[in-house]
């Protein structure tokens, strides 16, 4: 009988894997690339040729290998590769991995579908095996993707791979209720597979997390990391982080801006862009195809092709989450014969993974924001990527279409183009996307407007959804920053309203301040007053121009008043119509080309007189005035003035009087009524409520002159005459004030 083979104990173990890492150690430096050189350009290496040492102090070359069984990596490492199915390189693989393997950074570019993990995640699990990384050793790893489903499917790479190495791993994404675990755990964890924000959490509130001997830094789909979406949460991140560091980054559309590379310290990259010379810049596979589509029939052409296609795997790019969800909702109301899913970034994330898992097993048609565009490959290849709202440039174009055509796959693409988006079309061929463009068949055509109306009315719920599906999409054509492509203005907003199935075109606010912008570009430059409550009665109303919502563009109009198109044009500006009334405290605007108007005054006799006739020379009604005339005028309206001053000041000085003496009675009045329901004393209902008490006066009820018997008596001197018999009641003391206002008025 053969004996059982049995286990080496830990001590051999563990001098095998000291004698490998020296091996290989000795391996990578003898034989490493030149830097600068792209591997690819290698001969292939001959698969009968020996690998690993070939003499004493002699290695075989690995840059040009085509197999991962030719690369200085760890026995665990060739293994766990092998039981996953991973045997040959892809072409950014060939490229990466032996400048990766000597300690280099990485700027690693290449069509979607080409296999970029494996390219980040062997040179995390070398590096740490060579350098013995333990438990105690800490986070010796982070890995950073955009979005959680893409961290997912990472982590699930990394753990396949690396299934015989003892290293701890995490997946650290947002959505999950167990923070409070992960915080306990989280210092013992060896590689981190994140998204920013849970990670920039675990580095604020985590006791004892630090990064401080992190070995490599990875940033997949870097270009979508880097952006302003997530500036502020990597910055955050980085600064937290050693200098001295490995880092990698990969993408389909890789970036080269020196102030991001220098955001993270990279010395030296090797930019790596293995498809940068390929005919094109989508997978050779796919087959893309645009068509014009108006706004008003995206919702009728979807639902036909659909229809037309009900065998198929289809994935749905829409424009907004609110869009994503009215869509899906009326769809599945609506029946079309397939499975219907949706998947947008204000789900939960255990749905998010649920509906993720469902679409890769089976059949159906997933409604979808740009949350699925970065980096997840679906087990089972997609057949169609229907791009219904237009991508924001050829990046984003290239991602959504990168889920189908994986590797060697095939796979169809179809865009829907208004007329006023045909310069996308025009970008895409410049950035190398051999997309071809076809003509929609009418006659398939099966409109769906009026099965949405019907919908509305019968669940009343989802009108909201409608409204806010046609608010979002018009946000984010007015949010986009190529204006050769996204104008709001061109868009045929009532139709697009009533292919929803809404019976009236909801408001938007920001396309209301649009339009009046636009208007404002057309008319001609005009002056600004600041309106000083009656001043502007002085000034003629035919000579105003009020606008109130967009004065801060007429003051940049101003500005260039002298140098603009419309100087010398005053015949243009003449034409136009002034407002009807003037709202106080807001900007004036005065036509300065406007001639000044005439007052016209008559006589008794309906005669016209000329202006100022009445201080104008007696005797021939003409100018010079008369001195004498003019000074008696004026002396005259000084005198008038001057007494409707005193009018004035008595008035106000009467009104004073009247307010002081009702706050009086009233502070007394509920004076009286606290202490009848508390008993408390005045002094302390004064001191509760945190109120100064005024020292009030009291009238003698014996007394008929209010002049001669006001006494200024303070609370307490009230409480030693009460006590004797003297002080007056409330309602007499309401009658003498009464008295006294009847005095003032006389």
């Amino acid at each position: 009988m053969k004996k059982p083979k049995q286990k080496p104990n830990r001590k051999t173990v563990r001098m095998n894997e000291v004698e490998e890492i020296e091996t290989l150690n000795s391996w990578i430096d003898s034989q490493k690339p030149d830097s600068g050189t792209n591997p690819l350009s290698f001969p292939p290496l001959d698969k009968k040729a020996p690998v690993g040492r070939i003499g004493e102090s002699e290695f075989s070359a690995y840059a040009g290998s085509t197999r991962f069984d030719q690369l200085p990596i760890s026995r665990r490492t060739k293994n766990g590769l092998k039981e996953a199915g991973f045997v040959k390189m892809t072409d950014i693989q060939r490229a990466a991995l032996p400048h990766s393997l000597c300690g280099r950074d990485i700027l690693g570019a290449a069509k979607t579908g080409s296999g970029k993990t494996l390219a980040f995640v062997i040179p995390i699990l070398e590096k740490l095996y060579r350098e013995r990384w333990g438990p105690e050793d800490g986070v010796g790893s982070i890995i950073i993707s955009p979005t959680r489903e893409l961290a997912d499917q990472l982590f699930d790479v990394l753990k396949a791979v690396g299934k015989y190495h003892n290293f701890s791993a995490g997946l650290l994404i947002g959505g999950r209720k167990d923070v409070d675990t992960e915080k306990e755990r989280v210092n013992e964890l060896n590689i981190l597979v994140c998204t920013p924000g849970r990670l920039l959490q675990h580095m604020d509130e985590t006791p004892n997390f630090e990064c401080s001997q992190l070995q490599v830094l990875v940033l997949d789909e870097a270009d979508r990391i880097l952006d302003v979406g997530f500036k502020k949460t990597l910055n955050a991140i980085v600064s937290q982080l050693p200098r001295h560091r490995q880092t990698f980054l990969f993408s389909a559309t890789q970036t080269k801006s020196v102030q991001d590379l220098a955001r993270l310290s990279l010395k030296d990259p090797e930019y790596l862009s293995v498809h940068e010379e390929s005919v094109t810049a989508t997978p050779n596979h796919l087959q893309q195809t645009a068509m014009i589509v108006p706004l008003d029939q995206k919702l009728d052409m979807l639902w036909s092709f659909i229809k037309a296609h009900l065998n198929s795997k289809i994935l749905v790019f829409l424009s907004s989450c609110k869009q994503v969800k009215f869509v899906f909702e009326a769809f599945k109301k609506l029946r079309p014969g397939m499975p219907l899913k949706c998947l947008h970034g204000r789900m939960k994330q255990q749905r998010r993974m649920g509906i993720y898992s469902q679409f890769c097993e089976e059949r159906s048609v997933l409604f979808s924001t740009d949350v699925a565009s970065r980096g997840l490959d679906f087990n089972k290849a997609v057949d169609w990527v229907v791009q219904v709202d237009c991508p924001e440039d050829a990046a984003s174009y290239i991602h959504r279409v990168g889920r189908t055509a994986r590797y060697n796959s095939g796979g169809r693409s179809v865009l829907f183009l208004m007329p006023s988006e045909m310069k996308m079309l025009e970008n895409l061929r410049e950035a190398k996307i051999p997309i071809q463009f076809t003509k929609a068949n009418t006659k398939r055509l099966q409109p769906v407007s009026g099965l949405l109306s019907a919908l509305l009315v019968k669940y009343p719920d989802m009108q909201q959804l409608a409204q806010r599906a046609f608010i979002t999409y018009i946000r984010s054509i007015h949010i986009q920053k190529d204006k050769e492509v996204f104008d709001v203005m061109k868009l045929s907003i009532d139709e697009f309203s009533a292919s929803l199935g809404l019976p009236m075109t909801p408001k938007i606010r920001f396309l209301n301040q649009k339009m009046k912008e636009k208007k404002l570009l057309e008319r001609p430059p005009v002056l600004e007053l600041e309106n000083d409550d009656e001043d502007a009665s002085a000034i003629p109303k035919e000579e105003l121009l009020i606008d109130d919502s967009i004065e801060d563009k007429v003051e940049k109009d101003i500005l260039l008043t002298k140098d603009n198109e419309y100087e010398g044009k005053a015949s243009l500006i003449e034409d136009i119509i002034p407002a009807t009334r003037i709202l106080k405290k807001k900007k004036l605007k005065i036509n300065v080309h406007r001639p000044v108007g005439t007052r016209v005054v008559f006589d008794e006799e309906g005669n016209t007189l000329p202006p100022l006739a009445m201080v104008a020379d007696p005797k021939s009604g003409n100018f010079p005035l008369d001195p004498d005339q003019k000074s008696e005028y004026y002396r005259k309206l000084r005198e008038d003035m001057k007494r409707a001053d005193k009018e004035d000041k008595l008035l106000d000085r009467q009104r004073r009087r009247e307010k002081r003496v009702k706050q009086k009675m009233k502070w007394k009045k509920g004076d009286m009524e606290e202490e009848d329901e508390d008993g408390l004393s005045g002094s302390e209902e004064g001191m509760e409520h945190g109120r100064r008490k005024r020292s009030k006066i009291y009238f003698d009820s014996g007394s008929d002159n209010d002049n001669d018997n006001e006494d200024g008596e303070t609370k307490e001197n009230k409480t030693s005459k009460d006590s004797k018999g003297d002080s007056i009641t409330l309602e007499e003391q309401e009658a003498l004030a009464l008295k006294l206002l009847n005095s003032l008025h006389s």
